[in-house]
């Protein structure tokens, strides 16, 4: 199959290419090799990330201690005492194998699941933001070794150039967001929430419905949806994945390149969120790590199988499931939000 000048810059050919030679499931399915070895030094990363988090979960720093979140106390695990919580592994495997396959609802479903069980928010968001950065980083580079994806620095690929805008402008919104909307309008949480879970409504029935049409490439457009990631991002926490990889597909990027493309601008957003919790340490915050050893076996297994499994099932499948799944999140959205608009129009 022969490519022009242009498409061969796009970075997505590859993705289209291996389906033209390898034509059924099953042929794509039988492991290379070099899928292989990038598979175990994919695991390998979260191996050693897990004896990190077995160290950081002894609270071996000022800044780390135990909070008496209400799970900790019912427990026992108070002091420097922390345990595998299998029931947290088994949720986190699933939404992260979901999120990097479909590319959306780690930290938008996990969370509130984790509090709802009685963990504190900062035993939850930092673990939260390190997983997703160290899976987004290494799951950017395994859908470049599984064929999902080439990244093209000279001359620069327009899914590099989708990376840098997606983040660039998901960061500034994100500042711009939480500035705005937290310290000038102060606007009720719960009509944010509201806000993000129609978005994700539109966005989602929208992309299901145009799902068999080929859409013209329109990267223009991707500014906008990254605004829109970012700024979810900063006033709500969640909705950030769903809106990059839906925004992605409406803009015409195929769709599996659109979920490494995600992968890679939101491990880059949490990466730097990372780094801002790290500097916040030294001015009297404090975190726990109770839960990152198992947020890290969670993820050493489905974080490697989920691209390779975006390699296996054709384009057009993803095509479906990729808006299917976000409708699903949206459906657990309006069921989380419903009742406090509920409260909050009856005056509560």
């Amino acid at each position: 199959m022969s490519n022009t000048s242009n498409e061969k810059l796009a970075g997505w050919e590859v993705a289209r290419d291996l389906e033209g030679k390898k034509k059924t499931i099953l042929e794509r399915l039988i492991p290379e090799w070099n899928h292989v070895k990038a598979a175990g030094s994919g695991v390998a990363v979260f191996a050693v990330l897990f004896f990190v988090g077995i160290w950081l979960a002894g609270n071996p720093f000022e800044a780390t201690v135990r909070m008496p979140s209400k799970y900790v106390v019912e427990h026992g695990l108070m002091g420097n005492d922390w345990t595998i919580v299998w029931s947290v592994v088994l949720i986190a495997a699933f939404f992260e194998f979901m999120d990097a396959s479909a590319g959306m609802g780690f930290g938008t479903a996990l969370t509130p699941l984790l509090l709802m069980v009685g963990f504190d928010p900062k035993q939850i968001v930092p673990v939260v933001m390190i997983q997703q950065g160290a899976a987004g980083l290494v799951g950017a580079f395994l859908h470049r070794e599984f064929e999902n994806v080439e990244w093209k620095f000279s001359p620069m690929s327009e899914t590099v150039k989708l990376w840098l805008i997606i983040a660039g402008t998901g960061v500034l919104f994100n500042v711009v967001a939480i500035v705005g909307v937290y310290k000038i309008f102060n606007i009720a949480k719960v009509w944010i929430k509201l806000y993000v879970a129609v978005l994700l409504l539109l966005m989602g029935a929208v992309s299901l419905f145009q799902s068999r049409k080929e859409r013209p490439y329109r990267p223009k457009k991707m500014v906008l949806w990254a605004a829109l990631a970012g700024f979810n991002k900063g006033v709500g926490g969640g909705g950030y994945g769903p809106v990059v990889t839906i925004g992605g597909l409406l803009a015409g990027v195929p769709v599996k390149s659109m979920l490494a493309v995600t992968a890679i601008s939101e491990g880059t957003v949490s990466t730097l969120a990372v780094v801002t919790w790290i500097f916040m340490l030294g001015s009297g915050v404090t975190i726990d790590y109770v839960l990152l050893p198992s947020f890290m076996i969670a993820t050493m297994f489905s974080a490697v199988a989920a691209p390779y499994m975006t390699r296996v099932f054709p384009e057009k499948l993803w095509k479906i499931v990729v808006p299917a799944y976000c409708l699903c999140l949206t459906a657990y959205a309006f069921y989380k939000v419903i009742p406090d608009v509920m409260r909050k129009l009856a005056g509560g």
